[in-house]
């Protein structure tokens, strides 16, 4: 299949990497140090004492392209915007896109058969812009559970996980469901098809909303927060919340906190997209994590208060660092 992954990150390095070993036409839409090192050395991914070298196609100009079969958007929330317009030279009427996200997307209840139905995400998409330019229709909801980090331009270590969920934004499993699922497990990926996507997606934010804004508060790895009696109390009660807002929803992954924590505790030493981001001076994903995450909640009237208190304190020491988007 023909591929574009916009963004050349640590996920969509990796993502574009084992595409591309797999034998498929794929390209990546990159600026800047990043582009220029891939153009000079081809995509490099890391695994282990193993490096995987994709001479592939890197552009700035996605018209240079044309229409894709696949097009994933594997950026920050910051930058989707942007991503989203220039992902429009690549969609074509059989296009699939691929969101691969942190945090609440923005179609999530767009299709939903379930309470807030047709709720649009201000804090993801304040001015409609992603949902004009993306229709709901062409979207696959996808979860991404593997770690992994920059160490340069153009160079992806692969920490540890390979699975990625695909659902329908509506619920059930279609065709392109079940291609798409092959196609990824065909190039080496933990792939599932899942009929309840919506639910995939809470599941990896009961770790996202905890890890991510906390390790930004105390500039830890998850295994250290993790292991701190008083930080593991906070992550039961934060996902506590989370699960009971879900249950309001109509959503209910069969994992209690334990069980979660434990899922992120195997992985070892990781650090979240969000330390990655402070470290690296780049906006960080606070208002798509948590920021989407409050608003729902006050739709539901769920008090959550706990993971209101970790949001305000994220929030501005996002903003004392300089890093909290406009």
């Amino acid at each position: 299949m023909k591929i574009t992954v916009v963004g050349a990150g640590a996920i969509g390095g990796f993502l574009a990497c084992k595409l591309f070993a797999a034998g498929h036409d794929v390209s990546v839409i990159a600026r800047g140090a990043t582009l220029h090192a891939i153009c000079e050395q081809g995509l490099q991914l890391q695994t282990g004492n193993d490096l995987l070298i994709a001479p592939l196609k890197a552009t700035s100009e996605p018209k240079e392209l044309g229409v894709q079969d696949v097009v994933i958007l594997a950026v920050k929330a910051p930058a989707l915007p942007t991503a989203v317009e220039v992902a429009t030279a690549l969609i074509g009427p059989q296009t699939i896109v691929i969101p691969a996200l942190n945090g609440l997307p923005w179609w999530y209840f767009l299709k939903a058969n379930s309470a807030l139905s047709g709720t649009r995400l201000k804090a993801v998409d304040p001015d409609g812009l992603i949902e004009r330019n993306i229709p709901t229709d062409i979207i696959i909801g996808c979860v991404v559970f593997p770690s992994c980090r920059v160490e340069s331009p153009g160079v992806v270590r692969h920490m540890s996980g390979s699975k990625i969920v695909f659902g329908e934004p509506g619920g059930g499993i279609s065709s392109r469901i079940s291609n798409v699922t092959d196609c990824f497990l065909k190039a080496g990926f933990d792939a599932h098809a899942h009929e309840n996507i919506r639910e995939e997606i809470w599941l990896k934010l009961l770790g996202n909303a905890c890890f991510n804004p906390v390790s930004l508060l105390v500039n830890c790895a998850t295994d250290e927060m993790i292991d701190d009696t008083n930080l593991n109390v906070l992550f039961i009660e934060m996902m506590s919340e989370l699960l009971e807002l879900g249950s309001r929803l109509g959503i209910s992954p069969k994992i209690d906190p334990q069980q979660r924590i434990a899922i992120t505790r195997k992985l070892g030493k990781v650090k979240t997209s969000m330390l990655q981001d402070v470290e690296g001076h780049k906006p960080v994903e606070i208002e798509a994590i948590l920021g989407a995450l409050m608003s729902v909640a006050d739709l539901a009237g769920a008090p959550m208060t706990h993971t209101r208190t970790v949001y305000a304190l994220a929030r501005m020491r996002a903003r004392t660092l300089g890093l909290l988007p406009d």
